[in-house]
């Protein structure tokens, strides 16, 4: 009788290196950031430099999240 092989190989036995302690804190971070916004869903007003609109407070919160994602991601992919 032969032994069974496995397709995963012998790295990481069997452990999917996907998931990280580091990549769940920062699942969980961004879960959380989400929850956060779309619990904030009341109108407000928002200076964007000169004009002054009126706004979902979620789409602001949202928009600055995505903008400061693509910041970090631009500056950590210029570091590497």
């Amino acid at each position: 009788m032969s032994p069974k092989t496995t397709e995963s190989g012998a790295k990481g036995g069997g452990r999917n290196p996907a998931l990280t302690p580091a990549r769940i804190v920062v699942l969980l971070l961004a879960v959380l950031a989400l929850v956060f916004i779309f619990e904030n869903t009341h109108a407000t007003r928002i200076r964007l430099l000169i004009p002054e609109v009126t706004m979902p407070l979620w789409m602001a919160l949202l928009a600055t999240g995505v903008i400061g994602a693509l910041c970090g991601a631009y500056f950590m992919r210029r570091r590497n």
